[in-house]
């Protein structure tokens, strides 16, 4: 894939209730506030900023060519209600990546990781021309499993250990879904 350029990454990805935009070094305090008010509500789910320099590493971790995030901001208010990310993005044969978003305390249970992740997938599938995303999942996690399958994802198994998140490693659903299914999803 070649470097980004201002015509790689959106500006802005506009929704109905939500648009995504790109994560800016200003958002630190508010990410490093609605991550961390979700570590300590989502144990074991979600993983603690720890500063300003860690949330600088992960903000740098997306400027490579493999990934991408957004800010999922409220179209009402311009409030920050969470990121969503496109990474480990794979040319070649494979065309494909792994999303993952977050939506912070206060905002839960509104649709907007519904809206977000239709957004990131029409980016993913139209503008980047990835064939297959996958979502992984811990499956005590009811909200976000809710959230992949109102999108047309499909389980494909489990995964033991996947990720280590709060020093254990946990195991996750593995979901996927493919261009091709999505163009039939979307027009539900």
């Amino acid at each position: 894939m070649p470097a980004k350029t201002a015509k790689a990454i959106p500006t802005i990805i506009d929704g109905q209730r939500v648009y995504l935009r790109p994560l800016a070094r200003s958002d630190a305090t508010v990410m490093i506030g609605l991550t961390n008010e979700s570590a300590r509500r989502f144990p074991g789910v979600i993983r603690r900023l720890k500063g300003k320099a860690q949330f600088e590493k992960l903000r740098k971790r997306f400027e490579g060519d493999d990934s991408y995030c957004f800010m999922i901001c409220r179209r009402e208010d311009d409030k920050i209600v969470g990121s969503i990310s496109l990474f480990e993005i794979i040319r070649l044969s494979r065309q494909n990546g792994v999303v993952g978003y977050m939506i912070g305390v206060p905002f839960l249970r509104q649709g907007y990781a519904t809206e977000a992740l239709r957004l990131i997938l029409s980016f993913a599938f139209l503008k980047l021309k990835l064939h297959r995303i996958e979502a992984n999942i811990q499956s005590h996690n009811l909200a976000s499993l809710a959230t992949v399958k109102r999108a047309g994802f499909t389980c494909e198994g489990n995964s033991r250990g996947f990720l280590k998140i709060s020093g254990k490693w946990r195991d996750h659903e593995r979901w996927a879904i493919l261009t091709e299914d999505w163009r039939v999803y979307r027009r539900k």
